[in-house]
């Protein structure tokens, strides 16, 4: 019989992971000028992409063999893809907490029968709340639907909701204090992303960034805030801020300035079936080989395994021997 240890996914630096980011498409309705290029983006084609049977047994694996108790679902946009609810009625029978990452243009449209499926949590990406800027941003003139798309996560009953703000400095880092006031007047968290080497057209720079310290004291001077303990955040990728007068809270992804790598307890699956341990990893194993050749729970079980066990300590960004990716992040999965 196994031991309790063999149902954890552990790598050579100790940490278990318990959390698997799925990307079910690398298509995408929106051209976020941070994620890829306004133009000319080559799609998978449909049968190089897993199906929903396919992302369902890797996850199953994950699940029964490894005690992971979280899956996100991720694109490109995954509402984009044909009959979304039923793959989340699918994962929901695994028995474990499904969450959504999405940019909202769609949800008056599907948040109630992605609800009824089991969903339960949602982040929706909006990066500015001024509808020119929003357009320049994503090339799509959707801001007023995302907006409703938020009211209709919300009138769905999905909680919590939400909101990924990629903060780039010249672009957005104005409206900080306008998305604080939004998400307390919403009842929703904000999240501030730090801007990552993950753009498509490789402009990244580190004077773009605007730090987890910066946002923290920008908006603790229109809404005094103060922090959540770490011990609350545990192994989550946002450090967490709260309102002194009840009004919320905030969180902060600081990818950049403050590497969570040391706890991180993901791994993730491209829409192509590809696992990667990491966001920026340059190495990923092909899960859609062994599935379609035919091989067994304990041989996926074992190649996640050993996958896994590679992984690095972190990604190293600002150091002088960080590689980028090769892959968008709309390729790789947000």
């Amino acid at each position: 019989m196994a031991s309790p240890s063999d149902r954890q996914l552990v790598d050579g630096f100790g940490r278990v992971h318990r959390d698997l980011r799925i990307s079910v498409t690398d298509r995408c309705n929106f051209r976020c000028t941070y994620c890829m290029p306004a133009e000319g983006m080559p799609w998978l084609p449909r049968e190089d992409l897993l199906s929903y049977e396919e992302l369902t047994r890797i996850a199953r694996v994950c699940v029964e063999r490894f005690g992971f108790d979280g899956i996100r679902l991720t694109g490109g946009e995954p509402t984009v893809r044909a009959h979304l609810p039923v793959l989340i009625e699918k994962l929901s029978a695994l028995g474990v907490d499904i969450a959504l990452t999405t940019n909202g243009a769609t949800l008056r449209l599907v948040a109630h029968d992605l609800a009824a499926a089991g969903l339960r949590r949602i982040n929706i990406s909006i990066d500015s709340l001024r509808a020119d800027r929003f357009t320049e941003i994503t090339k799509r003139d959707e801001l007023a639907r995302v907006l409703d798309g938020i009211d209709a996560a919300l009138e769905a009953g999905l909680d919590p909701v939400k909101l990924n703000v990629v903060v780039m400095r010249g672009v957005n880092d104005d409206e900080l204090v306008d998305f604080a006031r939004f998400g307390r007047d919403k009842g929703v968290q904000v999240r501030f992303i730090e801007f990552m080497p993950l753009d498509a057209q490789q402009a990244w720079t580190n004077d773009q960034v605007v730090t987890q310290d910066e946002i923290v004291a920008r908006i603790g001077e229109a809404f005094p805030l103060e922090a959540v303990p770490e011990s609350v955040r545990g192994s989550a990728p946002a450090a967490r801020w709260r309102y002194l007068d009840g009004g919320g809270e905030i969180g902060i992804i600081p990818s950049v300035t403050h590497a969570f790598c040391d706890s991180c307890d993901r791994v993730r699956l491209t829409a192509e079936g590809e696992l990667r341990h990491c966001l920026f990893a340059t190495r990923q194993l092909d899960l859609r080989t062994l599935l379609r050749e035919g091989a067994t729970d304990d041989q996926l079980a074992d190649a996640i395994r050993a996958e896994v066990g590679a992984k690095w300590a972190g990604h190293q960004i600002n150091q002088v021997h960080f590689i980028r990716p090769s892959k968008s992040m709309s390729q790789i999965g947000g």
